[in-house]
């Protein structure tokens, strides 16, 4: 090992050899650091000497693996044209497949970034408070929660994706295709409601859904989705923040029900379980594909009455996770 006037040291050094007895770090002009690793090397392996080490030795050096990661930590959507320019102007490797093998070996990967709703530092410390406040909330408690949403059900909407077999050449033939049309073909806004005894009333919306129409689908339809499942009047309502939930007129018809609201963070729709069901609902409907909006109703009425009240039980058994979730990303997104 060549370390300026090092070279001549590949001999046995006295016993107690350490760093306050070698020469000083002036007389050997090398780093203090340098002279610490060859007396522990010397200590470990009886010499100074390189030794053999398996596979061909990094391209990148360890300064430029943590420039990469660095940039990566303040930007993560950096790419690896731009991760490029800094290691040339190190002058350090800058092939792609180089950075990569670098980031993997640092167990960073490129993945496609989730969709989350846009939090203020307002929403946060809701979201926040929310959590802490309800998580030691009993299961009696959750039990007599109705949860509500409403959804829109395109026709063609199901964004997944579908493998098929086929020759080289062939990726555009008909049988090999999906087919799409413009806005999914149509769509249909549906309302539902469940709870940990089952699942509650599915109601398809006809027209504009506003204050009005909402208060007219609570009016039909609320009150007969607790008695269907015995819980009678002693229930917990909860809905979100959209401005037809909290509209004057909501309120007041809320108001004169005498109905008890759970008061809700906004851009939460990870602590919804509903959200779960909707998204079941969607993959089991879209597996029959329906050829009109007609058949598409039906067919969201029909797999939501199969929806199982063990699901709906484990769904809201999960809510204090989720509540947990909240807490340890301090109010922030998380995986639900």
């Amino acid at each position: 090992m060549q370390h300026g006037t090092m070279a001549s040291y590949d001999q046995p050094y006295p016993r107690l050899f350490n760093l306050e007895t070698c020469p000083s770090q002036r007389t050997l002009q090398v780093p203090k650091s340098t002279v610490a690793t060859i007396i522990r090397k010397w200590k470990k392996f009886g010499t100074t000497k390189n030794l053999p080490r398996p596979g061909r030795p990094a391209k990148l050096s360890n300064q430029g693996r943590r420039a990469l990661a660095r940039e990566v930590s303040r930007n993560p959507r950096v790419t690896l044209t731009e991760l490029q320019c800094i290691l040339v102007e190190m002058g350090e490797p800058f092939r792609r497949s180089t950075i990569q093998a670098a980031f993997h070996q640092s167990g960073l990967y490129g993945r496609v970034a989730r969709r989350k709703p846009l939090l203020s530092k307002r929403h946060i410390t809701a979201r926040l408070e929310f959590a802490k406040r309800h998580l030691e909330d009993s299961q009696t408690m959750r039990i007599k929660i109705i949860w509500f949403d409403e959804t829109k059900i395109e026709l063609f909407g199901l964004n997944t994706k579908c493998h098929v077999w086929r020759k080289p050449g062939t990726a555009h033939h008909l049988a090999n295709t999906i087919p799409t049309v413009k806005h999914g073909g149509g769509s249909i806004m549906m309302w539902g409601c469940f709870l940990a005894a089952g699942m509650g009333r599915l109601v398809l919306i006809e027209g504009k859904m506003n204050a009005a129409k909402y208060t007219e689908i609570l009016e039909e339809n609320l009150l007969q989705s607790a008695l269907d499942l015995r819980l009678w009047r002693r229930f917990t309502f909860q809905h979100d923040n959209d401005p037809k939930h909290t509209a004057k007129r909501t309120k007041e018809w809320l108001r004169r029900k005498s109905e008890h609201v759970l008061e809700w963070p906004s851009q939460s729709p990870d602590l919804n379980p509903i959200e779960h069901l909707w998204k079941e609902l969607k993959m089991a409907v879209y597996r029959h594909s329906p050829s009109n909006l007609t058949e598409l109703a039906r067919i969201c009425q029909e797999e939501w009455a199969k929806m199982s009240r063990n699901k709906c039980a484990k769904l809201v058994a999960s809510f204090p996770r989720c509540l947990e979730a909240v807490i340890a990303a301090k109010g922030a997104a998380t995986k639900y």
